[in-house]
Order: structure tokens, then C-alpha cells, then sequence
């Protein structure tokens, strides 16, 4: 209990110390304009109250990744928590703060611009390219596993879900519902539907994570102590590196961040909100990663290998039910489970924005009009259709580890320069001049 209570006491300090620094390093000036006041156009360009903002981006990012990738990455024991901790402060954090932020600076250009501005016309390009391509992966995924969960939602272990003999039972049903209202919220200003259902969104992933944190310290769980060499051997061998840094990436360092964060460029008020959301947000994230990290290494009887076993009947969906089941009763159970089907639907939505944002912004096609947000997102969910019911699908999981990092490898880069502020010669070059325009 102690390594997981430091951890998190870490964490905080990573955002009021460290996060101050990388603030400082940028260069965050509170008197310049940001693009929700000089462009806004009441559909993607909105200024919203910043504790929307902060939870939207939360939500944004959040998805299965804290959830289902701690769970999974508990089996290596407290190398979870070290991953976890020091990523999101030094990797993760930095990356979503950068992506942010440059985009601010920029009119709240997307990733794949500020590539291009920074690294040029090729790596534009190369970076549109996995971008939307690891959008529409996302957008899948992110149907496909609340479709699963929502058919066969139960309230008792191994027990008969509670849709069955209904339509309700059937994934196709929710498959076709979370398309249609992808859709929708792809089409409608952020500010009608994503900013004012977010909030409650919010409050059931926050009641989640930290309802299963209260029942586990109320309880007592021997969670394992970095101390214990013992405990970092993974049930089957399979050896941390590389494994450990994939299995936990929302947690800790995702490059599906960068194409959420400069969402969010377009809302904030001021410059001094970006820590606050951007990094914030990432912090927040890497809590709840290490709450279900911690849970899933001492919930089950005999441990870590009692994790394993749960896993191999029924995946990280199983562990999180039997876990809000049996600590918060069907009630909270329900909110918790909601929680987790949330998540991913809160991801989903806003990367099929992304996509179409992204699409506007290489092609300068303004979005104020209905007419050409139809124009973009038709065929972006024609072509995710295509990917749900071809052989593709199958190996989506595989495909998005790929390009998330490949993401995160290039967003990092792309920060690297306007953030080499100390060396005298960026003062006079292009991309610096571009940075602090």
C-alpha cells in the first residue's frame, strides 16, 4: 500500500512542480488571444468554462486505456506502477501539454499540420496519413468493445446478462446506436452535445476509479511494494521491455493524445488553462491507471496469478466486473460498469471528429457550415464500416499499437524544436519564428 500511496502523491507533485516547468519552458504567455476568441465560429472554435474543457480532453484521451491496458499490465507487478508514474510525469504528460499548446499557438492546427509546419511537406503528410488512419482504427475499436460490454452487461459473476432473450442481447443493435450518435456528435458544434453530456460522462468515470480505490484501502489489499523483486516476473515470461510500454500506454504515453489535444486548442479561454487541461487531464489519467493497476495485483485470491487466471477466462471486461460487482453492489456496480463503457465511447466519438477536423485543415475547407462537415464525414464512416466488416477488424488491436506510436515518435519530435528554446540559434530560424508567431 505504501508504494501505491507514494505513487500517487508523485503524481501530484509531477503536476504542480514539473508540470509548472514544462509551462515555463514553452513560454506560456496569459496576454496572447487564443483561436477559440479569434476564430471562433460557433462549431469546433467555441470558448468553453475550463472544467469542461479539462474533463472533454480527460474523457477524450481516457478511453479502455487506463482501464483494460493497468489491468493487463498489473501482471508485471509494481513495474507497473514505476511505467505509470514516470511516464505520465516525464513522457506523457510533456506530450500532451506540447500538442496542446502548439496548437493554441498555431490557430489550433491539428498534429498532422504542425508536423508539417515544423518537421515539412513529407512528414505532413507521412503524419496525415497515421493519423486518420489511427483515428478510424480507434473509432472501430471504440464501437465494437462497448457494443460487446452493453450485450452482455451482468450483475452477477458468470451470470446470465441481464438483456438476454432481447434485442438488447444482439452487438449489432449497439453497434448501429453508438454509429448513428458518432455521427452526430461528429456533425454538431463541440458545445451542444460532447459539452454538455461530458460532465455527467465525467462524474461516472471519477465515481468509478475512485469508488473501487476507497473499497480497496477500506479493505486493506496487500498491494505489492516496489521492494518486492518477486513480484516483477510476469505469470507466463513474458518479458517487460518491450511489452510493459505498449500494455500501458494511455496511462502513461500515448500518441493518440496528439490528435485529442488540439480539440481542445480550440476551446480553451487562455494560454494559463493548458497545464490545467493538457497535462492535468494526463495526470488524472495516469490516477486512475494506477488505481486499477493496484487493484487488479491484489484484488483476487493468491494475487497477481489469480489475476491471470481471471484474464485468461474472460479478459480485463471480467476483472472489471467482478471487481465494481463485489465492491460496490449492483448499484455502484452499474455506474462502475457504465463507467467503463463511457470511456471508450467518449474517445470514439471525438477521434471521428478529429478525423474530420483534420481532413478541413489540409484542405482549408471551413466547418461552419453543415453542408461541408456532411461533405468530409460521410465517407470517414463509409470507410470505417469497411473496416468493421472486413478481415481488417481482426487485427485492429495490433494496428493501433503500431500507429499510436509511431504517433507518439513523431508528436514528440515535432515538440522537440520550439521547445529547444535555449539554443541561440532557433531564435532566427523558421520553425521558431512559426512557434512564436
Amino acid at each position: 500500500m505504501i508504494t501505491f500511496l507514494a505513487s500517487l502523491v508523485i503524481l501530484f507533485l509531477g503536476y504542480a512542480i514539473y508540470g509548472k516547468f514544462v509551462e515555463k519552458t514553452f513560454g506560456m504567455d496569459p496576454h496572447r488571444p487564443t483561436p477559440a476568441i479569434t476564430q471562433a465560429d460557433g462549431v469546433d472554435f467555441v470558448p468553453m468554462a475550463t472544467w469542461k474543457v479539462y474533463l472533454i480532453q480527460f474523457l477524450n484521451i481516457a478511453g479502455l486505456g487506463p482501464i483494460f491496458g493497468p489491468i493487463m499490465g498489473a501482471l508485471y507487478g509494481p513495474a507497473a506502477f514505476l511505467w505509470i508514474v514516470l511516464g505520465a510525469i516525464f513522457a506523457g504528460g510533456v506530450h500532451d501539454y506540447m500538442s496542446g499548446m502548439m496548437s493554441v499557438r498555431n490557430k489550433g492546427k491539428s498534429i498532422a499540420e504542425l508536423t508539417g509546419d515544423y518537421l515539412g511537406e513529407t512528414s505532413r503528410y507521412a503524419m496525415l496519413i497515421v493519423s486518420v488512419v489511427l483515428l478510424l482504427f480507434v473509432g472501430v475499436v471504440f464501437i465494437v468493445g462497448p457494443a460487446a460490454l452493453l450485450a452482455n452487461l451482468t450483475f452477477q459473476t458468470g451470470g446470465e446478462g441481464v438483456f438476454a432473450g432481447t434485442m438488447f442481447a444482439d452487438k449489432t443493435f449497439w453497434i448501429v446506436l453508438i454509429f448513428a450518435y458518432y455521427f452526430i456528435s461528429t456533425i454538431f458544434p463541440v458545445d451542444k452535445i460532447i459539452g454538455r453530456i461530458y460532465p455527467f460522462f465525467g462524474g461516472v468515470l471519477m465515481f468509478m476509479a475512485f469508488g473501487v480505490a476507497g473499497a480497496m484501502m477500506y479493505h486493506g489489499l496487500a498491494i505489492p511494494e516496489i521492494t518486492d523483486m518477486g513480484n516483477y516476473a510476469h505469470p507466463q515470461g513474458t518479458p517487460i521491455w518491450p511489452a510493459l510500454f505498449f500494455t500501458i500506454s494511455c496511462g502513461a504515453l500515448s500518441g493518440f493524445h496528439a490528435t485529442q489535444s488540439p480539440l481542445m486548442a480550440r476551446t480553451i479561454k487562455n494560454e494559463n488553462l493548458g497545464r490545467k487541461v493538457f497535462y492535468g487531464a494526463m495526470i488524472s489519467e495516469a490516477v486512475i491507471a494506477m488505481i486499477w493497476a493496484a487493484v487488479g495485483m491484489a484484488f483476487f485470491p493468491n494475487g497477481i496469478a489469480g489475476l491471470s487466471e481471471v484474464l485468461a477466462k474472460g479478459g480485463p471486461g471480467l476483472v472489471v466486473n467482478e471487481v465494481t460487482v463485489g465492491y460496490l453492489g449492483i448499484v455502484g456496480g452499474l455506474l462502475a460498469i457504465l463507467g467503463v463503457i463511457v470511456a471508450p465511447i467518449t474517445s470514439g466519438d471525438t477521434a471521428f471528429r478529429a478525423i474530420r477536423l483534420t481532413i478541413a485543415d489540409r484542405f482549408n475547407i471551413p466547418q461552419a457550415k453543415v453542408t461541408n462537415r456532411l461533405t468530409i464525414s460521410l465517407p470517414i464512416f463509409i470507410v470505417a464500416f469497411f473496416y468493421y466488416t472486413s478481415w481488417i477488424c481482426c487485427y485492429l488491436e495490433v494496428l493501433y499499437i503500431f500507429q499510436s506510436n509511431a504517433l507518439c515518435f513523431c508528436a514528440l519530435d515535432s515538440n522537440r524544436l520550439p521547445c529547444e528554446k535555449w539554443k541561440k540559434f532557433l531564435d532566427h530560424s523558421s520553425s521558431w519564428n512559426v512557434y512564436h508567431r
